[in-house]
């Protein structure tokens, strides 16, 4: 099967897509308006650059790819993000077309105005079959064409050997030695939607609250947020507000490759979200072996079992997940437990190859009922 991949090459969801694929039998080919930039392209997979890379571009490259899926002979092509290039692959007519949906193309484009609704809609009614992340955001498509009788759930993998525990023999480095510091972490888009600020106030209140109790303990937590974006100033305010300076950590943005590195400095793994389509960087943190604490929001749940994994706490409640840190910095034992099962669930169901493997079945069910169709036609 040729496979052409349509979307931002810029893009690590498209990137990662295009490695795990590129390792399968299947022929693939990236179509996109945007640069790689540093990302190196598996040598067996071609990449065409369109011709035209502005806002104009996802209404004037439809000739273009129209003739490269015919020189090239696709059998399916599959677009990534239902707005812009959802677009294109409306305006391309291929058939069959898979559009895969990733969270602001259905959460916030079609809030800007009816006319972002009735444009996002429209291209997610020509795809021949629409693909999603998680369950959650599966549903919110289904509230934008709720006509649609099937949406393939597709979950974004991890990749287990890059994202695993260090030292190999233990999850977790030794979380019992009173000297070391409890690092608990984020790794973020420094915006609202992300709650990186009820975090900073969830840490403030736990450390406020195991101080009472003891003040050793109090004194080795820390808070590591790793990310950049919008809102870095507003987040900095307050933790200078919160007298929180000395012990929170500003990294920045990180290359993705580096992102193992950062989480096994960490205890506790931390994403309280206001709004999420799937939980990448939950499942990366369990991977590694780390508790998580989520909030509610989103596709969160469906990646963390609560008390097995981690612990689901409900979204923009700073206490409930001053709560949950508490739980976890006062037992390091839990801490361990919990991030063994955390592993050993991230393994058995969001491995890469698992997720490959799920896509891959996804794209010979569409393309072998097409052919059915083309035949019965006949």
């Amino acid at each position: 099967m040729k496979i052409a991949l349509l979307g931002p090459a810029s893009s690590i969801h498209v990137q990662r897509w295009v490695e795990g694929l590129s390792r399968t039998n299947l022929n693939i080919i990236l179509i996109s308006q945007h640069d790689p930039s540093s990302w190196r392209l598996p040598s067996n997979v071609k990449f065409y650059r369109l011709r035209y890379s502005s806002f104009l571009g996802y209404f004037l490259n439809f000739r273009e790819i129209r003739s490269i899926l015919w020189q090239e002979n696709v059998d399916l092509l599959n677009s990534h993000y239902a707005s812009g290039y959802g677009t294109i692959s409306r305006l391309v007519k291929f058939r069959p077309s898979l559009l895969s949906v990733w969270g602001s193309d259905v959460y916030d484009f079609p809030g800007k105005s009816r006319l972002h609704r009735f444009w996002v809609t429209a291209n997610l009614r020509a795809a021949d079959l629409i693909a999603s992340t998680s369950h959650s955001m599966a549903n919110q498509t289904r509230i934008l064409l709720p006509n649609c009788t099937e949406i393939a759930i597709t979950p974004f993998g991890v990749n287990c050997k890059l994202f695993s525990p260090t030292p190999p023999e233990s999850l977790l480095r030794d979380t019992y030695d009173s000297d070391q510091p409890i690092i608990i972490g984020t790794v973020k888009s420094l915006s609202h939607v992300y709650g990186v600020d009820i975090l900073i106030t969830a840490f403030s209140l736990a450390r406020r609250e195991i101080a009472n109790t003891d003040s050793h303990l109090a004194n080795r937590l820390r808070l590591s947020i790793v990310g950049s974006g919008p809102d870095a100033e507003i987040l900095k305010s307050l933790v200078k507000q919160l007298h929180l300076t000395s012990v929170v950590d500003f990294v920045g943005s990180i290359p993705h490759a580096k992102v193992p590195l950062y989480l096994r400095r960490m205890d506790i793994f931390a994403a309280l979200s206001r709004a999420e389509s799937f939980g990448v960087a939950a499942i990366e943190a369990g991977a590694v072996g780390l508790p998580v604490v989520v909030s509610d929001a989103g596709g969160l749940p469906e990646v963390v079992l609560q008390g097995k994994t981690g612990l689901v706490v409900p979204k923009e409640d700073p206490q409930a997940a001053c709560d949950a840190l508490v739980r976890l910095i006062r037992n390091p034992a839990l801490r361990q437990q919990l991030g063994r099962v955390g592993r050993e669930h991230v393994v058995a169901n969001y491995a890469w190859g698992a997720s490959v493997n799920t896509m891959v079945a996804v794209y010979e069910r569409l393309i072998a009922a097409h052919r059915s169709k083309l035949l019965i036609e006949k």
